[in-house]
This record gives C-alpha cells, structure tokens and sequence, in this order.
C-alpha cells in the first residue's frame, strides 16, 4: 500500500510539474495533459461557483463536506461527514483507502479529541495526510462543527 501511495505521489507531482508548465516540453507534448471533469456544479445566481468534486487524470478532489443538521455534537457530525466523503470517493471511482490528502476544519479545537475518536481508522491501515485547522471566528459555514475535503486517486 506505501509503495502504490508513492506511486500516486511521484505522477502527482508529475502531473503538477505538466500542468503549471515546468515539465519539459518535448514530454509535453507526448503525454498531452487530461480533460479535468467536474462533477455536482454549485451555483450562485446562475453562475458557476465550485464544483463538488473534480477529477484530473487518476486525482479525485473532494470538496469540503460539513454537516448542517441537528444534533449540533461533534462525534455525530464528524460521522455525517466522513460518510458524505466515501459517497463522494466511491461515486468518483474511488475510496476511503486511496485518499491520499485530507484537511479537517473545527470549528472548535476542543472537539480535537473527540473528532480524532469517529476519524481513526477510516481511512485503511495506511492513513493520509492530514491537516487540521481551528477555523477564526464565524466558524465554519452553515452551522457544522466540521468539514473536511481530500484528495484521492483512482
């Protein structure tokens, strides 16, 4: 399983490097850069304001999910959103042990312990990366006490 994260690791920088344009160009032009698909489009008036999920070559990228419902209680939240991620994963080709990056925003950073409760062991015996940010003040958007997005492989 490491070695198939490094894998992803090296033709995601390598994808990186082709797309801002600091690969070289002879092999730019024979591994030409993949179509992007975006999937579930937000909209604002009309307009095109972001997309749920986006996938370039074997990269899924999830945006953040939170959970606006009641009961305003972190473990139940955190649960909510994890399960919208793997719908999300699973929908794009994808899954809970392939995500290879994930950033957790807390709306409170005493629920640290208690969110990391729901959280361990989602994401297979190799888990990702992760980041965790307590977000300033407003919190985060729509009444959740977290949201997380993450990026995956195919």
């Amino acid at each position: 399983m490491q070695t198939q994260r490094r894998s992803v690791l090296k033709k995601l920088v390598a994808s990186l490097m082709a797309v801002t344009g600091f690969g070289l160009a002879a092999k730019a032009k024979t591994n030409p850069v993949p179509e992007k698909e975006v999937f579930n489009v937000v909209t604002d008036q009309e307009v095109p304001l972001f997309s749920g999920s986006t996938k370039l070559g074997n990269l899924v990228f999830i945006a953040g999910k939170g959970a606006h419902v009641a009961p305003f209680e972190i473990k139940a939240h955190t649960e909510i959103v994890l399960k919208e991620l793997e719908k999300e994963l699973v929908k794009a080709g994808s899954s809970m042990e392939k995500v290879l990056k994930v950033t957790v925003y807390l709306n409170d950073i005493a629920d640290y312990k208690a969110m990391n409760e729901v959280y361990k062991g989602r994401f297979g015996k190799n888990p990702p990366v992760r980041s965790t940010i307590a977000v300033a003040k407003g919190g985060v958007p729509g009444d959740s006490l977290v949201e997380m997005d993450c990026i995956a492989y195919v």
